[in-house]
């Protein structure tokens, strides 16, 4: 089935039925009118006049969403009638999730955004503001306009305020300057006054007054014979059962549930038990140890309450993984006492838990499927610790040329992981502090791969590591690998490889044939990854290097072993050579926040991988290689299929283009940039939202000796000419906790052509046809496509 629509698809059935998409939708937008009766009208355009230009923007959003018509270039009502409508008339049941309704005329609505928007200017200092409306109505269509007249702005004369409780007042001048809007001078502002009031809540909380509330806080706006000035005076009122009282952490009580079902009906009986370090620890599931739970109270007992430890103690909790729900309590055992008593209650959540995971990957002339299985257990040793266990499997397969789907199986992986993930750095004979902004966390991880390549090689892989991750900040994050063991088992079939190209002694096929090992270290820094989903502007760093073969290199020369690695004599450590190389790369991105839901990002991801030592000329192992390519990288090409620099497949028969198909386009260094414009396409789209971008790709790999071929080799004169350069166009699917991404990349410019036959979209767009054809004739199996269709889950970038 796939197949057969594979091969009955044309671009020209494509264009034509967008074309005609984009006809009806036109149609229907333009006819919005004729839906409604004669007594109602959509609104098509809403002004506010008089207003400062500073707050056009904000006033605006105190109109009521009902009556806001849509950006004239908006598809949402277009395809919300669409869907939306039947005999003439919007339907008023069976509403399709497409689009969104016009703004249909309401006097009840334009009445209170009258209202909201002169609220608003009140509360901006413009307390003598009037705010009218007026509507006009023609064919159905209507225009409303709001017209300030908002009189002489306020600005504050004198500040001042009045704390009934002195230690209150000393905490509040203590820490004002540090969080304060107010000074003498500034335009009246009640989001200024609100601010204030919420900072000073806070302050309190962290002070160790528990019981303070944000109505105790409140601002007096006194009049002067000026009308342009006023005073200002906040006032902190005491409660009517006395002074404001700091109150002290007494004893814990942490109680975990039998079951996920939740508590029994009484927990009286286990509030009376004897502490232990001033926690009282009572797990009636029997399934968790006590110290790996209570290390993450920041409760202490004899501590001044402080809400920022109560915060900290919900995020661990939920942190561990193991428990659906916490709460925390608190109770006095006599009203005179300054002592509160936390109960933090824990409903544990399904320990044990088993995915099952599939995709079905389609680029261009190739078709595949992978299949994973996961096991999970979340404590496997009474002490949050996650254990997963997975297997997963795949194949891919060349389509297209009359062959049958998964006839032309080109490639075959299988892996099977375990790994131990522990909620605290296991170091020895130290005990590091724990971060305040996050759980950290040791790994302990080990895996088995298995890569065939079908009549070319096979390799086999196992890996062994232990990964420390903290957290700096919530913007800062750090992953430390200080022993990754890998061994590394390559063959080839010299069988079935041509002759041809084991006589040429292509480097890529010397890396398939290699016995070794690698121990090493590697280092991750991560700055802004908590913004990634956010509409903002920020910088985002993810930059990470691994180092190998450095100790194992001293190691051999305190040893005396001789060696040398310019003639194919290589240090051994049991018997086998080991890696020797450094492999930073970082991915550097510009998030510019355009207002709404548009924003732009620029990218620039690179990385290089250099041998020496003990691997001088054998390179850095095959899997360390970079390619350009995919769909998170120059769309407008598969993986794997671009470069290196100038590299054409033509210099290979189709035999060893079929063999070394995904093989022979890595080079040992990348570099990759992306200029990404996202909006919003529709609001309601299947109960999720759809959102549209326009993006334009650059990149390539590169070697870093000439060892196989001069124009594979990295120059900078050469840059430009080198880079492949693809545009494109894509959908987000956003559902809230997945995003499903379609995009289609366009060939610009192919650096595996010369001159000014690189920019292919000249071809694209006159003379395609007979460009394939010419092209897949001299490349056979491989074919040219100047159309890349994407498909995956989450964000490129």
């Amino acid at each position: 089935m796939i197949l057969k629509a594979y091969k009955s698809f044309k671009y020209s059935e494509l264009k034509s039925l967008a074309i005609l998409l984009f006809i009806i939708v036109l149609i229907q937008g333009c006819s919005s009118t004729k839906y409604i009766p004669d007594y109602q009208a959509i609104v098509k355009k809403v002004t506010i006049d008089s207003v400062d230009s500073k707050f056009e923007e904000q006033a605006y959003n105190y109109v009521q969403k009902d009556i806001r018509p849509s950006s004239s270039f908006s598809i949402n009502v277009p395809l919300y009638n669409l869907f939306n409508t039947k005999d003439g008339r919007y339907k008023t049941t069976d509403i399709k999730p497409f689009g969104t309704p016009p703004a249909i005329l309401d006097s009840t609505l334009v009445e209170i955004s009258r209202n909201q928007i002169q609220k608003f200017l009140n509360g901006k200092g413009y307390f003598q503001a009037k705010v009218t409306s007026d509507i006009k109505v023609k064919d159905k269509k209507a225009e409303i306009n709001f017209k300030a007249q908002p009189g002489p702005a306020s600005y504050v004369r004198k500040l001042s305020d009045f704390i009934i409780t002195k230690n209150i007042g000393n905490i509040y001048h203590t820490e004002k300057p540090k969080f304060t809007h107010l000074h003498e001078g500034m335009q009246y502002d009640s989001d200024s006054l609100s601010y204030e009031r919420e900072q000073v809540y806070r302050v309190m909380k962290e002070n160790g007054y528990y019981s303070f509330l944000r109505p105790f806080v409140n601002f007096d706006v006194i009049e002067t014979t000026d009308v342009k000035k006023v005073d200002l005076r906040m006032n902190v009122t005491d409660p009517p059962d006395g002074n404001h009282k700091q109150f002290n952490i007494g004893t814990t009580y942490l109680i975990i549930a039998p079951s996920p079902e939740g508590f029994p009906d009484s927990l009286r009986k286990y509030i009376n038990r004897d502490t232990l370090n001033g926690i009282v620890y009572t797990d009636l599931s029997k399934r968790y140890r006590r110290n790996p739970i209570v290390r993450y109270d920041f409760l202490k007992q004899g501590e001044l309450y402080d809400i920022r430890n109560e915060n900290l103690t919900y995020d661990r909790l939920y942190e561990l993984n193991v428990f659906k729900n916490v709460k925390i309590d608190y109770f006095r055992r006599d009203s005179t006492s300054n002592k509160i008593n936390p109960i933090i209650l824990l409903i544990p959540q399904k320990v044990m838990s088993n995915r099952v995971e599939g995709e079905v990957p389609f680029n261009g002339g190739t078709v595949g499927f992978n299949l994973s299985n996961t096991y999970t257990n979340n404590n496997i040793f009474r002490g949050a610790e996650r254990f997963e266990l997975q297997l997963k499997g795949g194949l891919q397969s060349r389509i297209g040329n009359g062959s049958s789907l998964f006839s032309d199986i080109y490639q075959r992986d299988f892996s099977i992981s375990a790994s131990i993930s522990v909620p605290r750095l296991m170091i020895p004979f130290y005990t590091p502090v724990l971060g305040a902004n996050g759980m950290p966390h040791t790994t302990f991880s080990s895996s088995y791969i298995y890569a065939l390549q079908k009549d070319v090689s096979v390799r086999r892989i196992f890996i062994n590591s232990i990964t420390y991750d903290w957290v700096e900040t919530k913007s800062k994050l750090h992953s430390f690998t200080p022993l990754n063991f890998e061994y590394r088992f390559g063959s080839l079939d010299y069988d079935k490889i041509p002759e041809s190209l084991l006589a040429n002694n292509l480097y890529y096929v010397r890396l398939l044939d290699r016995k070794d090992f690698t121990l090493g270290m590697k280092y991750t820094y991560t700055l802004n990854a908590d913004k990634l989903n956010q509409l903002r502007s920020f910088v985002y760093l993810r930059g990470n290097i691994e180092v190998a073969g450095n100790m194992l290199q001293l190691l051999s020369n305190i040893s005396g072993s001789k060696h040398d690695p310019g003639n194919g004599d290589y240090a051994k450590i049991l018997g086998l050579p080991f890696n020797q190389y450094i492999r930073p790369e970082v991915d550097l991105r510009w998030y510019k926040h355009l207002g709404g839901d548009r924003q732009f990002v620029a990218r620039l991801s690179s990385g290089i991988g250099y041998s020496y030592g003990n691997s001088v000329g054998r390179g850095i192992p095959f899997e360390k290689l970079f390619f350009a390519g995919g769909s998170s990288g120059v769309r407008a090409w598969q993986a794997r299929t671009i470069g290196p620099g100038n590299y054409n497949r033509e210099t290979l028969d189709s035999a060893q283009r079929r063999s070394f198909f995904g093989l022979d386009q890595l080079g040992e260094m990348r570099i990759e940039t992306n200029l990404e414009y996202r909006t919003m396409v529709l609001r309601k789209f299947f109960g999720g939202v759809l959102k549209g971008a326009a993006f334009i790709d650059a990149g390539n790999v590169w070697n870093l000796t000439n060892a196989d071929g001069e124009e594979k080799v990295f120059k900078l004169n050469k840059l430009v000419q080198q880079l492949a350069i693809g545009t494109g166009v894509g959908l987000r699917y956003d559902v809230q906790y997945f995003v499903f991404r379609f995009d289609i990349g366009l060939k610009l410019k192919d650096p595996q052509f010369s001159g000014s036959d690189q920019w292919v979209i000249s071809k694209f767009l006159s003379g395609a046809r007979d460009f394939k054809n010419t092209y897949n004739a001299s490349h056979s199996p491989d074919t040219y496509r100047f159309l890349q269709y994407n498909f995956g889950i989450g964000m490129p970038f």
